[in-house]
């Protein structure tokens, strides 16, 4: 019985360092569909001895689950949320790392005629001014925010009957845009991963407005004392670091750069 007994805690103990070398992450359904996590995270595991766990979804949900607790770090491309999280006390050493832009995918027939907007806010009225079908996230990420806010900018309600939200991320919301045949924003990276799906072609770019930051945010450390602090701190020291952005600079889909680097020292 003894032995037994000691066998389960050497069990439990063995569990227990494993776990500590987890490193739980919510980040972005953008950072994930691109194939910059699958390409970045075995290198970051090789060289920190951490293993990252990823919850992919909308940037609303991600700082939800670092509001909560539920992980160690966030990755996420939503300026004003990511300065509402850490001014709340809920997340501190926030980093920009890496950066790409919006652009407005659409049919090659283009109904509400974007070759010839004068700029964001003239082409997201066109759209809606023409009852165009455009298909929305809907899912409270940093692309969903992004695109409501256009659509102020352009002074127009979102509430058309050509407007399609669907509570999906970049990926879904891609192809069914490509179904539909409808409008989309898109960040560049996730769209050139699925360009080769897709019909849709790009339609407007080059809007100052539409710089898609990212940045790795830590959780605060007093509020959520039993996270893994040390893991998600060499996480956002290896994405920062000289190795983790020159990996996010060279990574190619078709020879095309998905992201910039963009973190300085």
């Amino acid at each position: 019985m003894k032995r037994i007994v000691t066998g389960l805690l050497a069990l439990t103990l063995s569990f227990s360092a494993f776990a500590a070398k987890d490193v739980k992450l919510a980040t972005t359904t953008s950072t994930d569909n691109s194939g910059l996590l699958a390409y970045l995270l075995p290198t970051f595991e090789q060289d920190s001895g951490y293993h990252v766990q990823v919850i992919a979804t909308g940037t609303g949900k991600a700082l939800r689950h670092g509001r909560n607790g539920d992980v160690d770090v966030v990755m996420t491309h939503a300026p004003g949320a990511e300065a509402k999280f850490v001014n709340d006390g809920f997340g501190r050493m926030p980093r920009q790392i890496m950066a790409n832009d919006f652009i407005i995918l659409g049919p090659d027939s283009d109904p509400a005629d974007l070759k010839h907007a004068k700029g964001i806010a003239d082409a997201m009225k066109r759209i809606h001014d023409t009852n165009a079908i455009f298909v929305s996230r809907g899912d409270e990420s940093g692309t969903h925010m992004k695109e409501l806010n256009l659509w102020k900018t352009a002074g127009v309600s979102n509430e058309y009957a050509g407007y399609r939200a669907i509570g999906q991320g970049m990926g879904p919301a891609l192809l069914t845009a490509d179904e539909m045949q409808g409008y989309l924003l898109a960040d560049r990276g996730t769209y050139l991963a699925f360009m080769h799906k897709l019909k849709l072609k790009v339609l407007f770019e080059g809007d100052a407005t539409l710089q898609n930051p990212y940045q790795v945010i830590l959780i605060n450390d007093k509020k959520y004392p039993d996270l893994n602090h040390d893991g998600a701190k060499a996480f956002s020291d290896w994405l920062t670091s000289d190795k983790g952005q020159k990996m996010i600079d060279d990574f190619r889909i078709k020879g095309q750069p998905l992201f910039k680097a963009t973190y300085k020292k």
